[in-house]
């Protein structure tokens, strides 16, 4: 995996988290809105619980994982798997299909179980992936792209969509696994896919529930806009799908931008503090060979030294022989010793090394290096006795400037290796090959640091025996690099000790750069939390407006009707049916408080003359003008409707049939003042009765209408009373 998406692997996660919680959100609203809600809820709840799980994954990357922490982990999505398959098999019971019962799962998670008390917790992750995740994911893929039939043609294309990102997800997260020593985990696992992409698997998971998240919504949102049937409210649908996207998209990046921007900064004060660090180990590490290598070099330069190689009678060698001793003394060796051309010891602080069995130095690199005419330096670790010292060595010159032999000091280094265990973070000291020589880290001691080639590791079982433990880096480090050790994302910084192959390399965990690095993950949540508020309330109030505007709209429409249904298209006065309900309404009234009511019924006067001369057009006209002319002469309680024709009646609630027949009169006399427009004068004719108790309506108004026909008889423009004895008196104008 590219150092580029190891150090996103904390944004990858929590955007992967993300995805899911969203999806969640908006399967719980689908459930809560569709009668067979049960399914969707299943699926929300388990994109509720697998987002959860990403962002502890998220956790286990910032603050360190465990055994019990990652157990937890693989159970909590166990269980969300369960639920993925638990809304397959709950939308294939919708769709016809005869399945059994929950039990079904019993079976699968015993698998999983006795898979991770058999193998451990990665093994139980492979199990649950191959036994649950990959038939639920493939389940929903099916019962998603079934159910698509009786959608609309807009849900439909979102249906595909989701059941299309549930089928890459079944292969993403259910064929695609962690590496287990089983097949096909030992083959199709993380570091395949990774080394086939250059991505971790991880990435394109977090993709896929994005594209499922926004697949689903779009299914809900298509099916309000059905319901709806609003073009204004499809047209803010198609919008708002479009601006989610977009806005989810520019939160993204820019969260991932500042969230990289803070890491950086601190990724810069790490390679700085390590910088700094690894000046300090060095300098504490010079400190215990400065001495030596200052001493070394006078020793070697000492008058009586040379005459005890060249065989000169030796004047100075009690001289000599202090003059090693105090050099010993005065740079904290552990020796000192003086060596002839060959390697044997001449002289020694020790007096153990000129016995005649001792063995020649001549073949270790500080002698060869001396015997070169350069200083000698050299760490060796001895195996047998468990000490790593340092060698310094001088070449000895004569007068005219020849090689006649070597001084050499040695100095172990146990005291930098105690003052080293104080050190706050892992250090090592290795050898040229990259063993661990010297290290605060002690289960890293004496494993290699890098791989080595076949040819190197034979030489190294002599002294160290069998390497059994796996390199702790992927390849050699020169200077500072970011790095995985042990499985675990790390600043590495090296540094060669003066004069030597051997070097110092120190380590800084990133956990802490994750931990900066969160901080633009939870800005990151927050605008997207505010994101989401504001879109999903405009949307419920978009919703809610067009709600309001269909009631309204229904609201007028059925007044319209109600009006349709009780005035006269024409006139636009009452019609007949409403003038039964106000008739009978006002005839129960008159006979509860025994207050009078009467009737005028009027017609114009040879209207068919009218439409005859003038056309029906200028009839209508008529009837119009003379429907807004009356209401102005009765009063506001008085009841006027359109009879029929040319015919009116006029309702008088509290007026008895006198009174009713003067106000016919003066109505009778304001209509025949009138010019109506295309026609001029017309006059009307009246006949008036007051309301008989216990009369019917029918009777009540033939009464009238035979008041009215006496009228017309008597020569029409004329108003007749009507007698309750149901005589006629005609009054003659």
């Amino acid at each position: 995996m590219s150092a580029f998406f190891v150090n996103q692997l904390d944004f990858i996660f929590f955007f992967y988290g993300l995805a899911f919680i969203l999806l969640g959100t908006t399967c719980w609203a689908i459930a809560r809105s569709k009668g067979h809600g049960q399914a969707w809820a299943a699926l929300g709840v388990f994109a509720f619980v697998h987002g959860a799980g990403e962002w502890l994954d998220l956790a286990a990357l910032i603050v360190g994982d465990g055994t019990t922490f990652a157990v937890i982990r693989v159970m909590l999505m166990t269980v969300s798997f369960v639920l993925l398959l638990d809304f397959a098999r709950l939308e294939a019971i919708r769709l016809g299909l005869n399945l059994p019962g929950r039990w079904i799962y019993v079976p699968s998670m015993l698998l999983v179980a006795l898979v991770g008390v058999a193998g451990g917790v990665t093994a139980a992750n492979v199990a649950a992936r191959y036994a649950i995740a990959f038939p639920g994911a493939l389940g929903a893929s099916l019962v998603l792209a079934w159910g698509t039939r009786t959608l609309s043609a807009g849900a439909r294309y979102a249906g595909i969509s989701a059941s299309l990102g549930f089928l890459l997800y079944a292969i993403a997260a259910g064929a695609i696994v962690p590496a287990a020593p089983f097949w096909p985990a030992n083959i199709v696992n993380y570091g395949w896919f990774v080394s086939l992409t250059g991505a971790p698997i991880q990435l394109f998971r977090g993709l896929l529930a994005c594209w499922i998240s926004f697949s689903v919504w779009a299914i809900w949102v298509q099916q309000l806009a059905g319901q709806l049937r609003s073009a204004r409210y499809t047209a803010f649908v198609r919008q708002q799908f479009v601006w989610t996207v977009v806005a989810m998209g520019t939160i993204l990046v820019s969260g991932w931008t500042l969230t990289e921007f803070l890491g950086g900064i601190y990724r810069r004060d790490v390679q700085e503090e390590s910088r700094r660090d690894i000046d300090l180990l060095a300098s504490r590490l010079s400190v215990e060979t400065a001495t030596v290598d200052a001493m070394v070099k006078a020793l070697a330069g000492f008058p009586s030294i040379q005459p005890w190689l060249t065989g000169g009678g030796r004047p100075d060698n009690n001289a000599a022989q202090s003059f090693l001793d105090l050099g010993v003394h005065a740079s904290g060796a552990r020796r000192g010793y003086i060596l002839d051309m060959a390697g044997a010891v001449v002289a020694s602080s020790d007096p153990r090394d000129i016995l005649p069995a001792k063995p020649s130095y001549g073949t270790e690199l500080y002698f060869r290096q001396s015997m070169g005419g350069k200083g000698g330096y050299q760490f060796v670790f001895d195996a047998g006795a468990g000490v790593r010292d340092y060698y310094a060595s001088q070449p000895v010159h004569t007068a005219d400037g020849k090689i006649v032999g070597v001084a050499v000091l040695t100095k172990s280094l146990d005291t930098f290796e105690a003052d080293m265990r104080e050190f706050n973070r892992p250090y090592f000291f290795i050898d040229p090959q990259g063993v661990v020589m010297m290290t605060n880290y002690p289960e890293a001691l004496r494993r290699t640091l890098w791989p080595l080639p076949t040819t190197a590791k034979s030489p190294l079982s002599r002294p160290f025996g069998k390497q059994v433990d796996p390199p702790m880096l992927e390849h050699e480090v020169v200077d500072g690099t970011w790095a995985t050790v042990d499985n675990e994302r790390q600043y590495v910084r090296r540094r060669f000790a003066d004069h030597s192959q051997w070097s110092l390399v120190i380590l800084k965990p990133t956990r802490e750069i994750f931990a900066t690095r969160f901080l633009g993950i939870v800005i990151t949540l927050l605008v997207t939390i505010m994101a989401l508020i504001y879109l999903v309330g405009k949307g419920r109030w978009i919703h809610d407006d067009v709600l309001a505007d269909n009631r309204i709209r229904l609201q007028e429409l059925t007044h319209d009707l109600g009006m349709k249904a009780a005035t006269d298209p024409l006139t636009g006065l009452h019609n007949r049916l409403n003038l039964d309900q106000a008739l009978a309404r006002e005839m129960e009234r008159s006979q509860h408080y025994g207050t009078p009511l009467s009737l005028i019924l009027y017609d114009i006067d040879h209207f068919k003359r009218v439409n005859d001369t003038y056309g029906h057009l200028a009839g209508d006209k008529v009837l119009i003008q003379l429907s807004r002319f009356v209401p102005n002469l009765i009063r506001t309680t008085d009841f006027l409707a359109r009879w029929g024709g040319e015919e009116f009646i006029i309702l008088a609630p509290g007026s008895g049939g006198p009174m009713a027949f003067q106000a016919a009169e003066k109505l009778r006399d304001a209509v025949g003042q009138v010019v109506f427009e295309d026609v001029g004068a017309v006059t009307c004719s009246f006949g008036v009765t007051q309301w008989v108790p216990g009369e019917t309506a029918a009777e009540f108004i033939a009464r009238a209408d035979e008041a009215l026909y006496q009228a017309k008889a008597n020569g029409r423009n004329q108003v007749v009373l009507a007698p309750q004895s149901g005589a006629i008196n005609v009054e003659a104008h």
